[in-house]
């Protein structure tokens, strides 16, 4: 038996960001512009479920977020708390998010431009302003009310706002005991209340139990202190109870997918890459390193994959690919801007993310 050679990641965390990121995509490929309308004529029942439920991919990408936020930020629990340090990390994530990112939304822009030549639908929007364009360099764009330039950018928002969030905290706290209770408690709040609540969507507390799912998950399995691993343990799985009871009164789908998540990153957060067998390695093998090769990329993916979107509309229309009202021809086109979305990821993530994580502070 041989081995998938794969450093510093792991399998299911490699596995979770590449179905998150491809359900995005095609979540918002079923509710934008008038190839998902068309798409829903040939494939009603995929193009429903994707539209309702495609988007809970996000609670995948949020406690993956807290696990490995969280084993970025332990590094720094012996460490005395300095404001510096603190603003210092809080910064360097913000340029690591920060380049592919605003490539992403000058490419949209563009795109943006041209869609509105042949398609008056409110999906591509009016006409990007200069502050609502500075408001999305800064991340303020959900917090100043504006209108979002790209589909999915408000989560590079929200992900910047709980790490500095979680930063802080992790520094702050010389007793992970209390801060994990702490959390905790407010983690309840933000799942049975703050989440339910469209008016706190631009804010981290709306997006907190979920991530704290992830930061719970990582300290239960990982912390090098066995009391506070067995407290994450036990406030991991009594927060699974608070949602089961929960459940009773009203379902919340994305909670118990957040808690599932959580639970599987506790038990397999560490699988390395599965072993391959040499006598029948090649499905396999090229499964597993399409995996790897698209773990990370699956940022750029998210990014970049709506400029496709109103792309591959305003052909669609501009054409009149759209007078085939099979929609056969509107699969066709999903399929062409998934495949656009993973090429231009390539280019964004070699010729721009890798380059700017020297920029740090």
């Amino acid at each position: 038996m041989t081995a998938l050679k794969k450093d510093k990641t792991l399998f299911l965390i490699d596995l979770l960001k590449v179905s998150a990121a491809l359900l995005i995509i095609l979540h918002h490929l079923s509710s934008y512009g008038q190839i998902a309308i068309d798409a829903k004529l040939a494939l009603p029942m995929l193009m429903e479920y994707l539209f309702e439920y495609g988007r809970f991919a996000v609670q995948i990408f949020l406690v993956m977020a807290g696990y490995l936020a969280t084993q970025s930020l332990t590094r720094f629990a012996k460490q005395k708390f300095s404001a510096n340090l603190a603003l210092r990390i809080i910064i360097n994530r913000y340029l690591r998010l920060f380049a592919p990112y605003t490539v992403a939304l000058v490419f949209t822009i563009a795109c943006a431009w041209l869609a509105r030549f042949w398609i008056d639908d409110e999906f591509v929007g009016q006409t990007e302003t200069l502050a609502q364009f500075v408001a999305h360099l800064f991340f303020l764009q959900g917090i100043l009310g504006l209108d979002s330039i790209s589909a999915g950018v408000w989560y590079v928002a929200i992900d910047w706002q709980l790490y500095s969030v979680l930063a802080i905290l992790l520094m702050s706290f010389s007793s992970y005991q209390a801060l994990v209770w702490l959390l905790s408690i407010v983690s309840v709040g933000s799942l049975l209340y703050f989440n339910r609540s469209s008016q706190y969507e631009a804010y981290f507390i709306y997006f907190l139990g979920s991530y704290s799912l992830g930061m719970l998950a990582f300290l239960a399995k990982n912390y090098s202190d066995p009391k506070i691993r067995g407290l994450a343990k036990f406030l991991l799985f009594a927060l699974g109870a608070v949602i089961a009871i929960s459940s009773f009164q009203e379902l919340w789908a994305r909670n118990v997918l957040a808690w599932c998540v959580a639970l599987a990153l506790f038990i397999w957060g560490n699988a390395s890459y599965p072993a391959v067998n040499p006598n029948n390695a090649d499905l396999k093998q090229r499964a597993l390193q399409a995996i790897a090769w698209a773990s990370p990329r699956s940022y750029c993916a998210f990014l970049i994959h709506f400029a496709f979107i109103l792309l591959a509309n305003t052909i669609y229309i501009a054409s009149g690919l759209y007078a085939h009202t099979n929609g056969t021809m509107a699969i066709g086109m999903m399929v062409l801007v998934v495949i656009a979305s993973v090429i231009a990821s390539n280019y964004l993530y070699r010729l721009v993310e890798i380059p700017s994580t020297k920029l740090k502070i």
